[in-house]
């Protein structure tokens, strides 16, 4: 994304939070706000495909395993590489604080070095294992970071929708996402984000696509996404993501969300 510029009027004292808060959209807040708070089990279990496209077509097949649990009002999720042999017991450990004044704790275990590495905010902007994901999209988006426009209702797929668009309200959090702006597709009868379209520096755009989901014990599921990298019309990389054996509310370990459980693998 091409970094927004932000000018202050130091004449007027404006600040960048006070001048979000005079932008921000509440009938779009109030849409974000449920699609935060909808219901998404209490504990997942699933086993995951990641596919990654280049430029050229030529596809690179990654089998993963992730756990999420909630603590409280906080979510833990731990993610493990099956194969191929070069990614083989990798580790991804995300800590999700629900209080907008923390910051999220992510954790890397990079088996060829023995080693676990946290992932410092500087870096949560760059890619996620070489996918069009990066840190940041792994974790949930905080509200109060971001102001919200309603810009318009729509169809996508037969389902009515909103569209709306999120605003980082801090230089840090542009910095973070690696966002200036993104427009996200609501679905009205289901609070979930179907599509959405993350603005990057230099032009680059990256599209989120919800191809597949289905409703299990009342809570909507997400079997296939993909995340597509374009600059203008080109797209330069593409990942997608499948989802299988999904097990929603059964009983994880709390031990399974720790660094040294992260070193053991599967």
């Amino acid at each position: 994304m091409t970094t927004k510029k932000i000018l202050l009027a130091l004449s007027l004292g404006v600040s960048i939070l006070s001048t979000s808060l005079l932008a921000d959209d509440a009938k779009a807040r109030a849409i974000m706000t449920k699609v935060d708070a909808r219901d998404d089990g209490s504990s997942l279990e699933q086993n995951l495909l990641m596919v990654l496209v280049n430029k050229k077509g030529k596809k690179r097949v990654r089998d993963m395993k992730s756990y999420t649990k909630d603590f409280g009002k906080d979510e833990k999720k731990v993610m493990f590489f099956k194969s191929p042999a070069d990614v083989k017991n990798t580790g991804f450990l995300t800590f999700d604080y629900d209080k907008a004044n923390k910051d999220d704790d992510q954790w890397l275990y990079l088996p060829a070095l023995k080693k676990v590495k946290r992932i410092p905010s500087s870096d949560k902007s760059s890619s996620f294992m070489g996918s069009d994901f990066s840190y940041y999209d792994m974790t949930k988006m905080s509200l109060k970071d971001f102001d919200f426009k309603l810009l318009k209702e729509t169809k996508v797929r037969g389902h009515a929708v909103w569209m709306i668009e999120s605003t980082p309200r801090s230089k840090k959090i542009m910095k973070e996402s690696g966002y200036t702006k993104s427009i996200n597709i609501v679905r009205k009868d289901n609070y979930v984000v179907v599509r959405s379209i993350g603005y990057m520096r230099g032009g680059k755009k990256k599209y989120l696509d919800v191809t597949r989901m289905h409703k299990q014990s009342g809570i909507w599921v997400i079997d296939e996404m993909s995340m597509t990298t374009k600059k203008g019309k080109a797209t330069l990389h593409k990942t997608i993501l499948k989802f299988s054996k999904t097990k929603l509310n059964k009983p994880i370990n709390n031990n399974q969300f720790t660094t040294r459980r992260l070193e053991k693998g599967l």
